[in-house]
């Protein structure tokens, strides 16, 4: 059975995405859950990774003698392997836009993901409502966010971007999280898929679990202090 190495499920965004993915598809895994500590080469959480990821971070997938270190290359390599999941839409064209969607996550949204870290389980509207303030770049980047998963959505017909499940609604389960922690303002139809994806089971789950950590990291959370 294929290892996935994950962090923090109240805040690794990276690692949520192919839990999610494997989980919401019914497929098989072993989770290896590896602490945020730090991030220095000394820490516990270095120590425990490096042996298994060339890069040092999480998430890692162990499948026999494969490992797989890069989430979209999980991705595809899940959907290659487990064709009958139809992970990917069933049209090329559909599928070159959801892949397109994807790589755009992957490597875009700065803004976003700097100034909103992925926080589960804090209510952090009254930080995100002056970060909504403040920062042009997140206020375009959720503007970005709307426009392409309102064209998605009508192109498809919902419930999820794609219509059924695929891999571009695990990509973006991260980034539901974070509209929702930090109350960010969306049109009522964006508001109405997150709580869907929020729904899925797999998410659910995943949600579940970031709230029963209860391990607060102050580096991690920079905007708030620990509430005792």
């Amino acid at each position: 059975m294929p290892k996935l190495y994950i962090g923090n499920k109240n805040y690794s965004s990276w690692s949520m995405r192919p839990w999610v993915l494997l989980r919401q598809a019914g497929i098989a895994f072993d989770e290896v859950r590896v602490r945020f500590d730090s991030f220095e080469a000394d820490s516990e959480f270095k120590r425990a990774i490096g042996p298994v990821s060339p890069t040092g971070k999480v998430p890692v997938l162990v499948d026999g003698d494969l490992v797989v270190w890069d989430t979209l290359a999980i991705a595809e390599y899940v959907a290659e392997t487990h064709p009958d999941k139809k992970l990917w839409p069933a049209s090329a064209q559909a599928r070159a836009r959801a892949r397109s969607v994807c790589a755009e996550m992957h490597s875009g949204f700065t803004a976003l993901r700097s100034n909103c870290p992925m926080n589960i389980e804090a209510d952090l509207a009254a930080t995100g409502a002056l970060i909504w303030r403040d920062k042009a770049g997140v206020r375009a980047d959720v503007q970005r966010l709307v426009d392409m998963w309102s064209a998605l959505l009508a192109e498809h017909g919902g419930p999820l971007l794609f219509g059924e499940f695929t891999v571009a609604d695990a990509y973006f389960a991260p980034v539901c999280m974070r509209l929702h922690s930090y109350g960010l303002p969306v049109p009522p139809q964006i508001a109405a898929y997150v709580q869907r994806v929020r729904a899925l089971p797999g998410v659910k789950a995943w949600i579940d679990d970031a709230l029963a950590e209860k391990d607060f990291l102050d580096f991690e959370e920079p905007y708030r202090l620990r509430h005792v």
